[in-house]
């Protein structure tokens, strides 16, 4: 027997915290009776609706994907661009991205149907560490990759301290490979932090999320999270990210 809630965020529908907010709304069925109580069970012979629709209940699924460049972070696209789960062909259960990486960005993604487990990696307050490598145009100063350090100014606020590492310099071609650790995950966020120093970002790739990364995959390729992974994956985010 498991929570109402909690069935309702493993099918995606919302996360725990929306469900609830639909259930008090009395938005929810148990076996044709709406359920406006949170603390109430369902077991696997339950039929459950939000919204007059049947809840249809999956296995949970957590996968780690090399998303190549020139994809889009969605299910569907309406001007018919390919999608991350496009490369999910064979697959029954209907998953979609935790976050986003840009179109023109590559690198790890996680996909999930689990929306409680997706809800909680997603929530800015848990603090889960990404670290990028970026190809910029020009060579950024020891004075520029402190700013990005302590944080920047952008449309949307102030950015918070980041881990920055240059990794190497082409003076011939003026350009630079450097990698930037940050928590947030605003849109754009790590091309606008290098715009704001002056620097233009060439090619993008998200390396690591957490102690995920990219070993043994090539791009387009996806490998399924181990219940360990995903175990300590949900403990990192609930410490604010300090494991």
């Amino acid at each position: 027997m498991e929570r109402l809630q909690k069935v309702i965020a493993r099918a995606g529908i919302a996360s725990r915290r929306k469900a609830e907010e639909m259930i008090l709304q009395g938005r929810v069925k148990v076996n044709g009776r709406v359920v406006t109580e949170l603390g109430v069970k369902v077991g696997p012979g339950d039929d459950v609706e939000v919204d007059g629709i049947p809840v249809e209940r999956e296995e949970p699924a957590y996968y780690l994907l090399y998303k190549p460049r020139g994809v889009i972070s969605s299910v569907k696209d309406e001007k018919g661009r390919k999608v991350v789960t496009d490369f999910f062909k064979d697959l029954h259960q209907r998953i979609y991205p935790v976050g986003r990486l840009d179109y023109d960005t590559s690198g790890l993604l996680l996909l999930t149907n689990d929306g409680d487990f997706a809800h909680l990696l997603m929530h800015p307050r848990y603090e889960i560490e990404k670290v990028y490598v970026a190809k910029v145009k020009g060579i950024p100063t020891r004075e520029q990759l402190k700013q990005l350090e302590k944080g920047v100014l952008l449309e949307d606020g102030m950015t918070a301290p980041a881990k920055v590492k240059l990794l190497s310099a082409d003076r011939k071609k003026q350009t630079a490979i450097v990698e930037i650790r940050i928590h947030e995950g605003r849109n754009r966020q790590v091309r606008r932090m290098f715009e704001a120093i002056g620097c233009e970002v060439l090619k993008l790739k998200r390396e690591r999320y957490a102690f995920l990364d990219l070993k043994g995959l090539r791009p387009g390729e996806y490998r399924e999270l181990s219940p360990h992974e995903v175990k300590l994956l949900r403990a990192i985010a609930q410490s604010g990210g300090k494991k």
